[in-house]
């Protein structure tokens, strides 16, 4: 079998991260500072000289400064560079990284250019340090992902308290739990057991944002320090967002490589991917228990590349929130006590926003040099809706580029009915998923069920906080709430109500 041809064989050749952790928030890094930083340590990594002559620079949206928005035009000439190809990701979904570095590894197989930089930074924290020195009117504390320009603030679902992932991620964690027979302590020993280790890695590493080793009881309890976010989460088992980091990598072809001297084994070749997504409204979603768009992804990127989960030395299980590796390592295959993580997991390593996964490519490339190993990268974004798997390895993989990675055909194949919404639905129902959102005190600000009605609709019903029994029913663990029968009756408020029968 011929090899595949050194110019079209695309090969990641540095990789560089910075973590800004000013005293003073008015002496932080912006994104664009980050990034620029972030770069240029991927240049210096590749052994200097790269980024002059980059003809493809890559950017993953940042979110916290919305006035530098779009950056990369800003960043090309931050750097004193002019690459012919610019693009910012039009969202800064965690996905994006391996998306612009599969389209940059197509893009060398095309010749259409020799040296890509894929980037990604923010600077949340200290943007919410700077506005937190600017009171609001409303008198509420800011908050970065709630106040995004993107985020609607009415409709259906946000008006029963859906706006944001940290809302909605807790309806796959508790029709997962369900569905795979498990009690709620069954389930949260296993986040924790997943989440320990995660900060464990995150301990070893020089790039992580918190190098503390968590003990898995100590995420799964709630405590003044550890308050419920979003039932079953705690802030221990959500995404940090409060971070400036910044991590970036360069991409060229073989032939460019040997040509320009770079050591064999500081390359690392790419292998195959797939992405595919689910539905952008996520409540009309086949299902919270599982996602095909997800299970799609990570096997057909494993037959793809003829790989099984023993042929894996590391994984990179995108974990924003628990549910996501759940999902991601039963599909794969992968063992319970093995890292789900090479970097530290949103928690520990750093969350900054849709740029974790350049962080993730940075440290599995590290792993990879000098070795005959190949690394996993499953990264998912918005609501989990967007999902992007790719391998890496210390040596070549005989993929050839460039290469389809859009498998929505199979994905949309294996998923199944997608049950109507019915946003006035009164009468009779059964819980499909459910979850109970927190004051920053730890009190219940409310509760919110996902319901289907007895013709199979779909439809929300609101809890409210001072229904103390109905939220303890949802939060206890001594009885499963996921296919409890009850009523929704309609409320003055506008918001549908849930009884228990």
């Amino acid at each position: 079998m011929s090899q595949p041809d050194p110019r079209k064989t695309p090969v990641i050749i540095g990789v560089g991260q910075i973590n800004d952790r000013p005293e003073n928030p008015g002496d932080g890094l912006d994104p664009i500072g980050l990034m620029a930083a972030a770069l240029n340590r991927a240049d210096q990594d590749a052994g200097g000289d790269w980024l002059g002559n980059c003809d493809s620079l890559s950017v993953v949206a940042q979110l916290a400064w919305p006035q530098l928005n779009p950056v990369d035009g800003k960043l090309a000439e931050h750097l004193g560079i002019d690459p012919a190809h610019r693009l910012q990701t039009a969202m800064p979904n965690g996905d994006s990284p391996i998306l612009l570095l599969h389209e940059a590894a197509n893009r060398i197989a095309r010749g259409e250019a020799s040296v890509c930089a894929i980037v990604g930074g923010e600077a949340l924290r200290t943007a919410a340090k700077l506005a937190a020195m600017k009171p609001r009117e409303d008198g509420e504390k800011p908050n970065a992902l709630r106040d995004a320009s993107h985020r609607k603030r009415a409709g259906y679902a946000p008006s029963y308290g859906l706006v944001v992932p940290t809302d909605v991620y807790p309806l796959y964690e508790n029709a997962g739990r369900a569905a795979n027979g498990q009690s709620l302590a069954e389930g949260q020993s296993e986040s924790g057991a997943i989440w320990a280790d995660m900060s464990e890695v995150a301990a070893g590493n020089d790039s992580a944002w918190l190098r503390e080793p968590v003990a898995a009881e100590e995420v799964i309890t709630p405590s003044p320090d550890n308050r419920p976010i979003a039932f079953p989460y705690t802030k221990l088992q959500v995404a940090n967002s409060s971070v400036n980091q910044g991590a970036g990598f360069l991409v060229t072809s073989l032939a460019e490589a040997r040509d320009r001297g770079v050591p064999e084994d500081r390359l690392v070749f790419v292998g195959h991917g797939a992405a595919c997504h689910e539905d952008g409204n996520f409540l009309t979603r086949d299902s919270y228990a599982a996602s095909p768009s997800l299970a799609v992804s990570i096997k057909r990127t494993m037959a793809l590349n003829e790989v099984t989960a023993s042929d894996l030395a590391h994984v990179e299980l995108y974990s924003c929130f628990p549910c996501v590796p759940k999902m991601a390592r039963r599909v794969l295959g992968w063992p319970l006590d093995r890292p789900a993580t090479v970097f530290g997991g949103l928690t520990f390593g750093g969350g900054p926003i849709g740029n974790y996964m350049s962080h993730a490519v940075a440290e599995m490339v590290l792993r990879l040099r000098g070795t005959t190993e190949k690394g996993l990268l499953f990264a998912n974004g918005g609501y989990a809706t967007h999902n992007h798997t790719i391998l890496l390895s210390g040596t070549p993989t005989g993929a050839v580029f460039p290469q389809d990675f859009d498998y929505q055909h199979e994905a949309d194949a294996q998923r199944g009915d997608v049950p109507p919404l019915d946003e006035d639905y009164a009468g009779e129902a059964t819980i499909e998923t459910y979850t109970v959102h927190y004051a920053r005190d730890g009190s219940p600000r409310s509760g919110v069920i996902v319901a289907r009605t007895p013709t199979g609709a779909r439809t929300l019903a609101h809890v409210p906080a001072e229904d103390a029994a109905m939220i303890a029913f949802l939060t206890s663990g001594d009885q499963e709430p996921v296919g409890q029968p009850g009523e929704i009756r309609s409320h003055e408020d506008g918001l549908s109500r849930w009884t228990n029968r």
